[in-house]
């Protein structure tokens, strides 16, 4: 399988409340110089009360609803970062589809098929890895479905 491994200098600020936290998909697209549509943020979801890892465009959102049936369950919520934290192994900012401390089921926005390589986070904040996009839904077992939507500003 062929990947790339990008690193660059993440912002120094940080903080647990959503409103806190720096854009981390965002100043990933912006550092390596890449368009936000190629830069994949992994977000942690319980399903019915069962962790999900889903993958979207930095630039879009992710549609609860649309997780919650891809997933053949009812409700979705962001889990905290506490929670995602605990269950990856990873922090939050560097969450990565890939290599979590125990398996997790992972979903893939459509979207990402469309393009010829994808970059999620590499386990950390400041590391992105640059894959096919059907490599890692190969390499996470991941299901795809269309679970992102755009956002207030698109």
């Amino acid at each position: 399988m062929a990947y790339q491994v990008h690193a660059y200098d993440p912002p120094e600020r940080h903080g647990r409340d959503r409103d806190q936290r720096p854009s981390y998909g965002s100043d990933a697209a912006e550092a390596l110089g890449v368009d936000a549509g190629r830069v994949h943020k992994t977000l942690a979801v319980s399903v019915d009360g069962r962790l999900v890892l889903a993958v979207v465009p930095v630039a879009r959102e992710l549609d609860l609803k649309r997780l919650a049936d891809a997933m053949g369950g009812r409700r979705a919520v962001m889990a905290s970062p506490v929670e995602a934290e605990k269950a990856t192994g990873f922090v939050v900012g560097g969450i990565s589809p890939l290599g979590s401390r125990r398996p997790i089921p992972v979903v893939v926005d459509a979207a990402a098929l469309d393009l010829e390589t994808v970059f999620v986070s590499a386990g950390r904040r400041g590391l992105q890895v640059e894959l096919a996009a059907s490599d890692l839904v190969r390499v996470a077992n991941a299901k795809v479905a269309a679970i992102a939507r755009d956002g207030p500003d698109g």
